[in-house]
């Protein structure tokens, strides 16, 4: 070795992929360095970045938090505060209410637990009940409640209790651990004869939420119509969506999330003990940051780049639970979590659980959602399009087609209350083959009229196609719905 070989202050000769140059090109622009050492204007530049990124990545880990404490507010905002008060759709969902991707098809029975507030806390579902889940305050799943939960449809009670819960545990109740203070409650009822009455009288006739500390006088249950209210459930998509989620983490206990999760939160302001409040610096990171966070998880949601996410490889349907896991892990867990599909779900949709993605062959609901055409344009309000769906839907109770507004991801509103069509519910004209075509434009066709969803000249729009009691066909992917097509 020469001496030529080894630069000033060292004895060896050192690799320069180890070293760092004195101006470094970057997307983030020009960076100085003095021998290594960043200087002051890179610095700030650097750590102004580090805020930005991890703005973004709290924005996009964190949706399920957000999206819970919104609708949180929501129903205590038509309910009102407290476990016995809930709120029902007993006219059905209608595009009113802002509510992600929720059903024109069941009746919805919504109510909210404050554990830390009441202590644990009974809910008592009747017999028929359709499915119903209990989610926390990170919108995990606790327990199903009804057809899908422990008591099989037959009616049960629930007692919802704080981690290491020693006390009372009546004989024969089923008993379920949640790890936050905050959690949702919600029960679907099916239509009778095409009508909800039969799921709203079961409805307010038979579900009793009340503190246990309450059980020898529970309060009677209050609840507040829905349908055809202006509320809102849906989270904010600009910085706001950080005061939503510092009122999640300063409510719950500190073991709600984990200690990474705690750490990402803490490194932009969040924290449990301490309020939330950015000083000018960073309240415009994450203006800026919530920007890019809302963008990227649109990105993901109407124009996914993962293969994985796709029903078909001819077709745009997607499935919402890729992996068929609720947790959204891939291959069991061994891949790593599909963290685009975590985001996109809860970005799109509410309650998790696992009946929304396990394969039950006749039992239970299967989703697919549709953002573009067939030539992968977003959908226009002004213009007309056909869904074909083929013969024999694997559908061993009901499928139907629901449209909804990109911005909102809440039912799209139009002229029609239900901006719907449902194979149980509508008069539908079928084709000579069996198959069915739905019909999407601003004015009603003049023919397939009773097919027709109604779209607005000017408003994007996107359906979910779901599927009542799915049945094999579904799974072994030999029925296929087709793409939307314009004309």
């Amino acid at each position: 070795m020469s001496s030529d070989d080894v630069k000033p202050g060292y004895n060896t000769p050192i690799p320069t992929k180890i070293t760092t140059p004195d101006v470094v090109e970057t997307r983030i622009g020009e960076l100085r360095f003095a021998d290594g050492v960043p200087t002051k204007e890179t610095t700030e530049q650097l750590y102004d970045h580090l805020d930005f990124l991890r703005g973004v990545e709290v924005f996009l880990n964190c949706v399920p938090a957000a999206s819970l404490e919104a609708m949180r507010r929501g129903v205590v905002e038509v309910a009102g505060d407290a476990a016995h008060k809930g709120a029902i759709t007993d006219r059905l969902l209608d595009s009113n209410p802002l509510f992600l991707t929720g059903n024109t098809d069941t009746v919805y029975a919504i109510a909210v637990l404050d554990i830390e507030r009441d202590g644990p806390t009974v809910i008592e579902v009747p017999p028929g009940s359709g499915p119903g889940t209990v989610d926390d305050a990170w919108f995990r799943f606790v327990v199903d409640l009804g057809a899908p939960g422990p008591d099989r449809g037959q009616g049960g009670t629930y007692l919802i209790v704080p981690p290491g819960y020693d006390g009372e545990r009546p004989d024969g109740w089923f008993i379920a651990e949640s790890p936050s203070a905050t959690n949702l409650v919600i029960l679907r009822g099916f239509l009778v004869d095409g009508k909800p009455d039969a799921a709203v009288r079961l409805f307010e006739d038979g579900v009793k939420i009340y503190p246990l500390s309450a059980r020898e006088n529970p309060p009677a249950m209050e609840w507040t119509s829905v349908s055809g209210a202006e509320v809102n459930t849906v989270h904010a998509n600009d910085a706001r969506f950080y005061e939503e989620v510092a009122d999640v983490l300063a409510k719950e206990p500190i073991d709600v999330i984990d200690p990474e999760t705690r750490g990402l939160l803490a490194s932009i302001g969040i924290t449990k003990d301490v309020p939330f409040a950015p000083d000018d610096r960073m309240r415009k990171i994450l203006t800026d940051a919530a920007a890019v966070g809302n963008g990227t998880a649109r990105a993901m949601s109407f124009r996914s780049r993962e293969r994985a996410f796709y029903l078909y490889d001819d077709r745009r349907w997607v499935n919402p639970f890729p992996g068929g896991d609720y947790r959204f892990l891939r291959d069991g867990g061994r891949g790593g979590r599909f963290q685009d599909g975590r985001t996109t779900f809860f970005y799109m949709a509410t309650v998790n659980t696992p009946a929304m993605a396990l394969k039950m062959v006749g039992r239970g609901s299967q989703y697919a959602l549709a953002t573009v055409d067939a030539n992968e344009e977003p959908l226009d309000g002004g213009k007309t399009y056909r869904l074909r769906l083929p013969a024999d839907a694997p559908a061993a109770d009901f499928w139907s087609v629901v449209a909804y507004d990109p911005q909102t991801r809440s039912e799209l509103q139009t002229g029609q209350p239900l901006p719907s069509r449902n194979s149980k519910r509508d008069a539908l004209v079928y084709n000579d083959d069996g198959s069915v075509d739905i019909v999407f434009g601003p004015t009603e066709p003049a023919t397939l009229a009773t097919n027709w969803v109604q779209t607005v000249a000017g408003k994007g729009w996107f359906v979910l196609l779901r599927l009542y009691g799915p049945l094999e066909s579904w799974f072994d992917g030999s029925w296929k719905p087709g793409d939307i097509e314009e004309g």
